[in-house]
């Protein structure tokens, strides 16, 4: 199994936690992992993106020019990235903010109300987790609970007050495919 994936927004969105949490979920899971952080100088509002790449065996390049999926949390993301999608891939995105969906018809394709679900959990910074839900509902990369073990290690402790919540936002997002 190899997944190669990107995640990609505006800087602030959480993409890059979310590519690293699923890389150290592979991580605890001693599966071969990369994590490609992307972003411009302008940090938030401006575009970035994770590529992170999780298999059972040696990674030859961090270096993707086709993905299995794409998360996109913005229309600049959906836009850039469709094209990029391998045959029979996937894309979930925000059905929230993207007002031109994907077309692609040889590809899976998932619009969730992310940032709708996160603002119904009074706390639009979830997003990132109800997303990357969705991503594990669909993937099934790396087992949910180790998505929660990985959150622990990725989030500074001065915010594991928060881990209750972002364990909220993940199991919505996994029961927006599963529903």
């Amino acid at each position: 199994m190899t997944e190669e994936a990107i995640f990609a927004g505006f800087g602030g969105q959480g993409v890059l936690s979310m590519g690293m949490i699923l890389a150290y979920a592979g991580m605890i899971e001693n599966k071969e992992v990369c994590w490609m952080p992307s972003y411009g100088p302008e940090m938030r509002g401006g575009t970035a993106n994770a590529t992170t790449i999780i298999s059972d065996t040696l990674i030859s390049s961090p270096i993707i020019s086709k993905y299995d999926t794409v998360v996109a949390l913005n229309q600049p993301s959906v836009d850039k990235f469709e094209g990029k999608i391998k045959t029979g891939g996937t894309i979930i995105y925000d059905a929230t903010n993207i007002l031109t969906p994907p077309t692609r018809t040889d590809i899976k394709v998932f619009g969730i109300p992310g940032s709708e679900t996160a603002v119904n959990l009074k706390n639009i910074r979830v997003l990132n987790m109800v997303v990357l839900g969705a991503f594990i509902a669909t993937r099934h990369t790396v087992k949910p609970e180790t998505i929660l073990e990985a959150l622990k290690k990725v989030l500074p402790e001065r915010y594991h007050n928060l881990i209750p919540l972002n364990k909220k936002a993940f199991e919505e997002g996994m029961a927006l495919i599963k529903n």
